[in-house]
């Protein structure tokens, strides 16, 4: 897919964000766009030349940043999602082109939280998402709908309702294909994604 559908996502990879990622990887499907996120596949390529193409490929992101802090006491924060985002921001500013056109949503888990680590983004529009799945999906839908509002969508509730029917069918998979536990927690972006769009296509031929 072309720069005209892909979106970046710039988030938290540890697992209890894996709770709003994975609707979020949902709704950009079933609004028909390309979610692109950052995978090693070749351990000789630079992560972040990894990164800076994926956003030179996107018209969209989405930036949670939701884990700027430190999780425990002497801990650093961790910056690589205010970093990327950054990235991101340079790119439409300077690149030129068709990345002048780039629309981002900046997410993060509360309201005003941001203002202590980011200051710079005061005036911006952030949304929220309480680390509720749900809640997830309907600022990501909404997002979609106002950067694009000739662009038919399907409602956040029914969304929702999708998605839940859709890890009903991830668990058939699970039994079918005799994934443990391992098999899930550490199955690539890619090939869960994979699975969306199995599905996605499959509910739209029903439909």
């Amino acid at each position: 897919m072309s720069f005209e559908t892909n979106v970046f996502i710039n988030c938290p990879f540890d697992e209890k964000y894996k709770l709003i990622l994975k609707p979020i990887l949902f709704t950009i499907i079933r609004c028909g766009l390309n979610p692109k996120i950052s995978e090693t596949e070749d351990s000789g390529e630079s992560r972040l030349r990894k990164i800076e193409k994926l956003i030179e490929d996107s018209k969209y992101s989405i930036h949670d940043l939701s884990r700027m802090r430190a999780t425990s006491k002497g801990e650093l924060a961790r910056f690589n999602m205010p970093f990327e985002l950054g990235l991101d921001f340079g790119c439409k500013r300077f690149k030129g082109g068709e990345q002048t056109e780039k629309k981002s949503l900046i997410l993060d888990e509360g309201k005003y939280r941001y203002h202590k680590a980011l200051s710079d983004l005061s005036g911006n529009d952030i949304a929220f998402h309480d680390s509720n799945p749900e809640s997830a999906i309907r600022e990501v839908r909404n997002w979609l709908k106002k950067i694009n509002p000739s662009h038919k969508l399907d409602s956040a509730n029914k969304i929702w309702l999708d998605f839940n029917e859709f890890n009903t069918y991830f668990i058939i998979i699970i039994k079918q294909n005799q994934l443990n536990n391992e098999d899930i927690m550490k199955m690539p972006w890619s090939e869960y994604i994979s699975y969306i769009i199995e599905w996605s296509d499959g509910s739209s031929k029903k439909g």
